[in-house]
């Protein structure tokens, strides 16, 4: 019998499709499909009795995105508790080395463009995307050790730990305590319903939860904190069994509509027509932050994690696939883009040519990362072969 996989759940695909979607938003940006386009994506559209009221391009990024940080929550969740991180052990070298690459990019942005109006966009480089990295490692990676894929989804999901923080705790306005507070409860409700759904497994339940999970998203929204921080919370106290199914569900739509959807919305911009030398300095800062800062700032303190191990210890990678894991984790994309538009959000021109600097930078470390990967892949090759 023949089974289906479908590829919306696997690495390479969803990663590809991210950057046909980013491709392609760039592209119709910079043609004459642009004013058309634009004129959509700021169509407001409001709930009513209530204030929200977003543009299309915000509940792209404020409201689908949520969705991919849920799922991206229940897997920091799991990962946490049963998987990669589950002990301190597990986690000391990729910790460490995670520490490196968000410090070392934030030092480079700030070296470039830290005076002024640009000097608000530090933590754009400090992101990785798991889905893009993965899919990298898997479509050049074959015959690595799986110990690379292990510390790079560690590696990933600390990153997005630092990204979440930064989203909380950098880019709140004007917080509306009781606003907050309210969604407190609607989030300890989801928690017991949750409990509740994994116990009886009753179809109710499971709706009321989406209503929950629908007013916690309205309330954080209202609080000032950016609305995909309810996507985190819900998705961290959701029980392991009905937070495994609804990963199942929604990974497929996540992955094939969702993110490529915020990725096009993200990439249209257009591109200045200026010299180099006119570019903003937070475009050249997150070019080079990205695959420069990444990789210097993975290596350097991997390397050092190697150092301060256990006597008697393995290294849980050698130094080459740690540099291999950072070309990796210079590859922003989806959190980085979400961090521009965050920190400019107050100068569209500042923020078109941040977003550009994203996509290059991203580019540049995908790149860069397909030949590293690709020639560790090919000595981990030669070696089994040799010794079989």
């Amino acid at each position: 019998m023949r089974i289906s996989v479908n590829p919306l759940r696997g690495q390479q695909f969803p990663a590809v499709l991210l950057l046909v979607a980013a491709g392609l938003g760039l592209l119709l940006a910079n043609l004459p499909t642009h004013d058309p386009i634009a004129a959509a994506l700021d169509v407001h559209l409001a709930v009513p009795g209530t204030s929200l009221d977003l543009s299309l391009a915000h509940w792209v990024s404020d409201g689908l995105l949520a969705v991919f940080f849920f799922v991206v929550a229940i897997e920091l969740r799991h990962e946490l508790t049963h998987g990669e991180l589950d002990s301190p052990r597990k986690a000391l070298q990729p910790a460490i080395a995670a520490t490196g690459g968000v410090l070392v990019p934030i030092a480079i942005y700030l070296l470039i463009a830290g005076d002024g109006a640009t000097a608000s966009g530090w933590p754009i480089p400090t992101a990785t995307d798991i889905a893009f990295a993965l899919g990298v490692l898997a479509m050049f990676g074959r015959g690595l050790p799986s110990t690379v894929r292990v510390f790079l989804l560690a590696l990933a999901i600390l990153d997005d730990i630092i990204g979440i923080v930064f989203i909380a705790v950098l880019f709140a306005h004007d917080v509306q305590w009781v606003a907050l507070a309210a969604a407190g409860v609607a989030v300890a409700v989801f928690w017991v319903l949750s409990r509740w759904l994994g116990a009886t497994g009753h179809t109710g339940i499971a709706v009321l939860m989406v209503l929950v999970g629908i007013l916690c998203w309205g309330l954080v929204a209202a609080s000032g904190i950016h609305a995909t921080i309810a996507g985190v919370m819900l998705g961290l106290v959701m029980a392991p069994t009905p937070a495994g199914r609804s990963r199942h569900a929604l990974e497929p739509t996540v992955n094939g509509a969702i993110l490529p959807l915020f990725a096009f919305v993200a990439a249209f911009v257009v591109i200045p027509a200026v010299s180099p030398t006119q570019l903003s300095p937070a475009f050249w800062a997150i070019v080079v932050a990205l695959p420069v800062g990444k990789i210097v700032g993975i290596g350097l303190f991997g390397w050092l994690a190697m150092r301060i191990r256990p006597r008697g210890t393995a290294p849980a990678l050698v130094l080459p696939d740690i540099l291999a894991a950072g070309a990796l984790g210079g590859i922003g994309f989806t959190v980085s883009l979400l961090l521009a538009n965050l920190a400019f959000a107050s100068d569209d021109g500042i923020r078109d040519q941040a977003i550009l600097g994203v996509l290059v930078g991203s580019l540049l470390s995908l790149l860069f990362s397909g030949v590293v990967v690709s020639a560790r892949a090919r000595h981990y090759r030669r070696i089994a072969a040799a010794s079989s």
